[in-house]
């Protein structure tokens, strides 16, 4: 017959009982069993070490190529074709371009590790990525290993690397335009040169004269040269690439201003988000990037074109203007016709206006951004605005970013 006095409740299990483990405990193991080990510091440590060290290479054998006036790709095997005796003054111009720019690249990418690490937010230590081809880099990045909550930490950490990077950046201008070599530099690199002094540009320069690789000047650079270098020293426009520390200092104010391209996720994306908040941020950010597509495709097709060309290419190139706008917008017929009306633009502008001409070379970049990193930044939970301070450091920023930026570093003549 059942009872109905309640049965005593079992003793429940003590936490040091043998094999017995707290629910804490268990989701921790179960974690454990699927999470990747981390690797040993060690290693990490010579991964940023090593690609350090190869950028390094790179980068001094591109000086190399870039002070004797050209880009060209980045050949190791001339070093090993050199006696030993003769490594130092043939790295020596590499080194002169190399260990500045590095330097920037470090200090900016620091900027963001350091900020980050300030706010409690996990990040790796900077990769830096070596390209045998041009400048021998693609530049440096760090990963946020971990979500940002709020406004103010992803305004803080994408503005700390181009702020810190820029200073930088303007050290080495000022040390390049104040300790600039006399002529005799130059004439050892063009002894001509010696016939005309220097007064050399007037001849050999001449108006309408077609020229190769020209370092482009942003307008914080003619600023700084009007203000410090020597008007007898200062070397002309088409000649700067011979003066590797100038070099480095224009390509730092130009990937300073690339990372602060007010665009998505970049640092200017950042810096634009914090300012605006998610929703304007998010409006300004894409009619950016349609300005970027269609500065970057200007003067392909025009109503000049030869029919070869619009037979060939018109249809590959509106596939990738389909393809840059995919996340530009909501849906595929949305997509389709921003994707005409920046073809149709840049074709009107094109022939109406023949010598207006963008960079094809941004085209690729813009894909990066248009599928990989995206052209909207994503919200935090914490939106509360910035402070005055930092909204007034901000839109310094956006103004360094005007100061620095040009179409591209080197223009091809």
């Amino acid at each position: 017959m059942p009872s109905n006095e309640t049965p005593p409740l079992l003793p429940f299990p003590d936490a040091s009982t043998p094999g017995f483990l707290t629910l804490a405990e268990e989701a921790e193991l179960a974690f454990v069993q699927y999470e990747k080990p981390e690797p040993p510091r060690w290693r990490v440590y010579l991964l940023h070490l090593s690609l350090f060290l190869i950028t390094l290479f790179t980068t001094t054998l591109a000086g190399v190529s870039i002070t004797a006036g050209r880009l060209d790709v980045i050949r190791p095997d001339v070093l090993w074709q050199l006696p030993t005796n003769q490594w130092w003054a043939w790295l020596e111009p590499g080194l002169w371009f190399s260990i500045p720019f590095l330097g920037v690249l470090t200090v900016h990418e620091f900027g963001h590790y350091l900020t980050a690490r300030r706010n409690d937010i996990s990040a790796t230590l900077p990769y830096f990525l070596p390209f045998p081809l041009g400048i021998g880099t693609f530049g440096a990045v760090i990963r946020i290993k971990e979500r940002i909550f709020s406004r103010r930490e992803f305004f803080d950490v994408g503005l700390a690397g181009p702020l810190a990077g820029f200073v930088v950046a303007v050290g080495v201008l000022v040390y390049g335009l104040t300790h600039l070599p006399s002529l005799e530099y130059l004439y050892q690199i063009h002894p001509q040169y010696r016939l005309y002094g220097a007064e050399y540009a007037r001849y050999v320069y001449p108006p309408g004269r077609a020229v190769g690789e020209v370092l482009a000047q942003p307008l914080l650079f003619q600023l700084l040269a009007i203000w410090l270098a020597d008007p007898l020293r200062l070397p002309h426009p088409n000649e700067i690439m011979h003066y590797p520390v100038l070099v480095a200092g224009v390509l730092s104010l130009f990937f300073t201003a690339l990372n602060l391209l007010p665009i998505g996720q970049l640092d200017g994306g950042h810096i634009l988000y914090g300012l605006l908040g998610r929703r304007r941020a998010g409006r300004v950010s894409g009619m950016l990037f349609c300005a970027f597509i269609f500065y970057a495709g200007l003067g392909l097709f025009s109503l000049q074109s030869d029919a070869e060309t619009w037979l060939y290419w018109s249809v590959p190139y509106l596939l990738y203007l389909v393809a840059v706008f995919w996340r530009v917008l909501p849906t595929r017929r949305r997509v389709l016709l921003l994707a005409l009306a920046v073809g149709a633009a840049q074709v009107v502008v094109a022939s109406a206006w023949p010598t207006a001409e963008g960079n094809p070379a941004w085209l690729l970049f813009g894909l990066l951004l248009g599928r990989v990193t995206g052209v909207y930044h994503p919200g935090a939970p914490d939106e509360r605005a910035l402070s005055p301070g930092r909204r007034v450091l901000g839109w310094l920023m956006l103004a360094i970013f005007v100061l620095c930026f040009t179409p591209s570093p080197f223009v091809f003549r």
